[in-house]
């Protein structure tokens, strides 16, 4: 009867342990509508859901304009975390089958990543996914010091149905959001500005140049003189 009884709780043990596996991969790859944690959330959702469609009311536009404020320049330069809280731990890591998730990384961890990236040149070379320039859209850095379009990542989490980076494959990556292809953006656009119009200067400085000043040519100072002859009328 013992040995019956050991064997049993080895079963249940290995049936356990299996199970918490399955659920910790079908979490890790986020694979939607499988892990068996998140059958009661999807009813949950359904319920609200409901609620909304109940508790709804039609809005009346009165007409009036409402008085939008415009973002600081300040809060539109700012840099934050995507995912500011860790996930929840998995049945198979309280067991202790795999190990806990990373922990959040630090300010100074975070500016370690940027400088990291930085040295790469990613912000400098078009994003990964769409190889257009970064410019003035929003752009996420991730844990591995990769960098993307906001857009393009969540399109490719969308499609893969994972959360692993498309360059070196790292699951379960932490995101920020950084401005360092917008900023690179505005200054070389600053800088085809100021080389539009020096050049534009030097032209019309050099066209007036020509027409007050003779050439040392003989031929070219010549024709100089010929034209101011025709061009000039006498009172």
């Amino acid at each position: 009867m013992l040995k019956n009884k050991g064997h049993s709780s080895k079963k249940d043990n290995l049936a356990v342990n299996a199970v918490a596996l399955q659920d910790h991969i079908l979490r890790d790859l986020q694979l939607r509508n499988l892990s068996v944690a998140d059958h009661s959330k999807t009813q949950v959702q359904k319920k609200e859901n409901k609620s909304l469609k109940r508790d709804t009311k039609a809005i009346i536009d009165t007409g009036l304009k409402k008085t939008m404020q415009c973002p600081k320049l300040e809060d539109s330069e700012k840099e934050y975390v995507l995912d500011p809280k860790p996930p929840p731990l998995t049945l198979a890591q309280k067991l202790g089958l795999i190990g806990p998730p990373p922990p959040q990384l630090s300010s100074d961890e975070w500016e370690k990543v940027k400088q990291r990236s930085l040295l790469q040149g990613d912000s400098v070379q078009p994003c990964p996914i769409c190889k257009e320039e970064f410019e003035l859209r929003p752009q996420v850095l991730l844990s591995c010091s990769h960098v993307f379009h906001r857009a393009c990542l969540q399109a490719f989490e969308k499609f893969t149905n994972k959360k692993t980076c498309p360059l070196c494959r790292k699951n379960q990556y932490q995101t920020r959001v950084i401005h360092d292809g917008a900023r690179l953006f505005r200054i070389k656009c600053v800088t085809r500005i100021q080389a539009y119009w020096r050049g534009y200067v030097v032209r019309k400085w050099y066209r007036n140049l020509r027409e007050t000043v003779p050439p040392t040519d003989a031929k070219l100072r010549k024709k100089f003189f010929e034209k101011k002859t025709q061009d000039w009328k006498p009172a």
